[in-house]
């Protein structure tokens, strides 16, 4: 039980935007300034991790929330329009940008992927963010190996095995029900699989 508490929390969903972004540019086969890389992965990391992370601080602090995991319903919504809000502008602001075009859909599949799990809050079903983080990542990795033609076989199985052990924290912890766990996993890959679709039609 401990072990699966230090999974949850060590691959929170807050960690995910980061993540997939250092992903990005370790794997990029294009070249970028080290410069430019720093600053949007600076602008990335405080707007998508530190941000959010002082916020819930606060929210528990003020009892807003019970618990950083955001475990009942009512306790998830406020957070996930404030996700919701970075994930859109963070990848409107990289899409304006234009050295990063990829990078950008990662956030608006994401934003697209809280925003239905937001809208499945008011029908009492409460989507695992855990899977939806991690299946949004391998959604991401997906179509930047089909983009850039790369073999990402050796990620993508890692991937696709951490998500295993983190759906398995999640149901040991009894935080989710299977079927939550699932909807996450399948919620998080389409969303990003449906965002590349639009972007390259």
């Amino acid at each position: 039980m401990k072990f699966s508490k230090l999974l949850s929390s060590f691959f929170h969903p807050i960690n995910f935007p980061i993540v997939g972004a250092i992903l990005y540019f370790l794997l990029l086969p294009k070249y970028l300034f080290i410069e430019q890389e720093r600053l949007l992965l600076t602008v990335i990391f405080v707007i998508t991790y530190i941000f959010p992370l002082i916020l819930i601080i606060l929210l528990k602090t003020f009892k807003m929330i019970n618990s950083y995991h955001m475990t009942t319903i009512e306790e998830r919504k406020f957070p996930l329009i404030l996700f919701i809000s970075i994930t859109v502008f963070i990848g409107y602001w990289l899409l304006k940008s234009t050295v990063v075009d990829l990078l950008s859909l990662f956030y608006f599949g994401y934003a697209l992927g809280l925003s239905i799990t937001y809208i499945l809050l008011y029908f009492k079903i409460k989507v695992s963010l855990h899977t939806a983080a991690i299946s949004g990542l391998i959604g991401f990795i997906l179509y930047f190996s089909f983009y850039y033609k790369v073999n990402l076989i050796l990620i993508l199985a890692i991937l696709l095995l951490l998500n295993g052990v983190i759906a398995t924290s999640r149901l040991r912890l009894q935080a989710h029900k299977f079927n939550e766990v699932l909807l996450g996993f399948i919620i998080g890959l389409v969303t990003q699989l449906l965002v590349y679709l639009i972007y390259i039609m």
